[in-house]
């Protein structure tokens, strides 16, 4: 019996082509098919929920070029690390709004540079209008995969997304079902307090192929458990009785050697499919910067490597959905 296709979901938009998270992002990948989009949710000084990669914007916007915000260049820890730049806590949403988009990776991504300056920043709720209004238009449902960016900080600052995020979807008529909707993080923690608050939506644990959680290094120091062992056969019969899903670094899957090359699909997705568990992996791209070695076409980083042998493995390990960068490639491939 042949695999469900996987949900293809728009991975900040469809920032193969335009710089992430912007409106053109996301329009282009409602238009192109995809099954949802990705945003990542971070806040402003006045608790507005905005979308940006990192609360740390200066990768990401013209905020380095805005004289008048000069003086709100810091240094904060964020996640155990120590970042310089423009943090989106220390401006309200109107300051925001005068900042014009970048794209992050302009060496990969020229031609999406192309873009730079031409749109602002996306609030939460500015998203959910645009995902409403292309299901409306287009007669389908597409959701929402809410990935919640560095909880424990945000909440040891006095503003958790525990309590912001709730209030924002019951706002906008989400809460209850109206569309689709995954809610995902890097931190379990705020995964269970925000279904404690009711929202009803599909839990979803993101999980890196190695390091550990954030929240439960400030919980348990040294004794913290690794996202490796969260994701093994013990770790995952903990968890189906904790969240709906998983969501894991491709390398996950691809088990790639120290030469750089996979056999095939690693046991994760079935093991997690035993237990309950729906699984999403990330992030598949065609340029050779992102995929395996065994895969790259050449040593140009932004040319497009051998992409589709790496992502059938991905597609025939039966995951049940991918993000992707570029929207029209991964509809195509995905839904072949």
């Amino acid at each position: 019996m042949p695999r469900p296709t996987p949900l293809v979901i728009g991975h900040r938009g469809s920032p193969g082509y335009r710089p992430e998270h912007t409106r053109s992002s996301y329009d282009l990948a409602l238009a192109m098919g995809v099954d949802a989009v990705e945003p990542d949710l971070v806040m402003t000084k006045d608790g507005v929920i905005v979308v940006r990669h990192e609360n740390e914007i200066s990768g990401t916007t013209d905020v380095a070029f805005h004289p008048e915000f000069a003086d709100r260049k810091t240094t904060k820890n964020i996640d155990g690390h120590d970042l310089t730049g423009w943090f989106t806590e220390d401006f309200t949403w109107d300051e925001l709004s005068t900042l014009k988009s970048r794209e992050r990776l302009p060496n990969i991504r020229q031609n999406s540079a192309t873009f730079d300056g031409q749109q602002g920043i996306l609030r939460l709720s500015d998203l959910l209008e645009l995902v409403e209004r292309a299901s409306l238009e287009q007669g389908r449902r597409i959701g929402v995969v809410l990935e919640i960016k560095h909880a424990t900080y945000f909440e040891s600052i006095g503003m958790a997304h525990a309590d912001l995020l709730p209030a924002e979807l019951r706002a906008a008529g989400w809460d209850q079902g109206k569309l689709p909707i995954w809610i995902e993080s890097f931190e379990q923690t705020v995964l269970t307090q925000l279904r404690d608050s009711g929202i009803k939506a599909n839990y979803i644990y993101l999980l890196e192929h190695k390091g550990t959680a954030f929240d439960l290094v400030t919980q348990m120091g040294d004794r913290a458990i690794g996202y490796a062992a969260q994701f093994s056969p013990r770790g995952l019969d903990r968890l189906a009785n904790e969240v709906d899903g998983i969501s894991v670094d491709k390398r996950v899957i691809l088990a790639p050697d120290r030469l750089g090359r996979s056999a095939g699909p690693s046991s994760v997705v079935s093991d997690a499919h035993a237990r309950g568990l729906q699984v999403f992996t990330w992030t598949v791209r065609p340029e050779n910067q992102f995929l395996i070695r065994q895969f790259r076409s050449s040593s140009d980083k932004a040319a497009f490597g051998h992409y589709e042998a790496e992502w059938a493995i991905v597609r025939d390990s039966g995951v049940d959905g991918v993000f992707v960068d570029h929207a029209d490639l991964g509809v195509a491939f995905f839904r072949r």
